[in-house]
């Protein structure tokens, strides 16, 4: 009987937390592999376009297939759409490539973000309407 309970709970628990239905938290709970599982219910949590458990194993599915996410080199874990255009090896064993392909996912290179401005930061970070206000001083000055 407490078996039938916890699963009870845990079902109401995924129907309420990820607003699915029954069905669709019955197979999210009987799904066999549980890292597929944390996956399937971080698309329901994250994709408003993902709300039945079928959508959801039909993106993992979609990006399992996709090339891009295939492993490219076995030793560093890179994927194809990480490939570096300008180094030998076009993966993360290379060592010492100042490729920007490398800056990005060894984190050599800094969080500045390349669209806002340098001083202030306005206008990056996802909003393109920041104002920048370096220069008013300057302005109001003159």
């Amino acid at each position: 009987m407490p078996k039938n309970h916890a699963r009870k709970k845990a079902l109401a628990d995924l129907k309420d937390e990820l607003g699915i239905k029954h069905a669709d938290a019955i197979a999210l709970l009987d799904h066999p592999d549980a890292d597929e599982r944390d996956t399937l219910v971080e698309y329901l949590e994250t994709y408003i376009d993902i709300t039945t458990y079928r959508d959801a194993v039909d993106y993992l599915r979609q990006e399992q297939n996709d090339p891009r996410n295939q492993v490219m080199c076995k030793r560093c874990g890179w994927t194809n759409g990480m490939v570096c255009p300008e180094c030998e090896e076009g993966c993360g064993c290379s060592v010492g490539c100042t490729g920007w392909r490398h800056g990005d996912y060894d984190g050599d290179l800094d969080d500045d973000d390349p669209y806002g401005c340098p001083e202030c930061g306005a206008g990056g970070s996802g909003d393109p309407y920041g104002e920048c206000v370096c220069y008013d001083d300057e302005d109001e000055a003159a």
